[in-house]
């Protein structure tokens, strides 16, 4: 094999080409696979960082939403207790209401009854004036015997 002045050129070349390579390109290409080597693993451990935030925000929702679900029931159970004490107090005080109505409705009965018993007893007196007035065939003085008129109202 022959070596000749082309082949000592391009080796020269070559060696040249790899020192400036050395010396300008790898030096910076290097820095920016460095740079990006660690972006990448600041990104991943951020990611490890968001998931293990996530399950931590999942498990304090999870617990919120318990102590939600307890004191929506413990509200649940105050608010069907206060329905219930608000339901007998109503049907206390209804009875109570009833009970004066009815006693009201009593006496007003017992008002009205009087009344008529009285009106009845007026009407009978007439009518046994009337009668009597036949009877006599003759006219009695209804001022005259009042006396009478009350003492035959009151027997009735």
């Amino acid at each position: 094999m022959n070596f000749n002045a082309t082949l000592i050129g391009q080796t020269v070349t070559f060696v040249i080409f790899v020192w400036f390579c050395m010396k300008f390109i790898w030096p910076p290409l290097m820095n920016a696979i460095e740079t990006r080597q660690k972006r990448i693993a600041d990104g991943l451990a951020d990611a490890d960082r968001a998931v293990k935030d996530l399950e931590l925000a999942q498990a304090k929702a999870t617990d919120q939403l318990k102590e939600a679900k307890v004191t929506a029931n413990e509200i649940i159970e105050q608010a069907n207790k206060r329905k219930t004490q608000i339901v007998e107090e109503a049907k206390t005080e209804a009875d109570a209401e009833r009970a004066k109505i009815i006693a009201q409705g009593k006496a007003e009965i017992e008002a009205e009854r009087n009344r008529v018993k009285e009106d009845l007893r007026k009407q009978v007196a007439t009518l046994a004036i009337m009668g009597a007035e036949k009877i006599l065939e003759r006219s009695i003085d209804p001022a005259a015997h009042s006396d009478i008129v009350n003492k035959l109202v009151a027997e009735i």
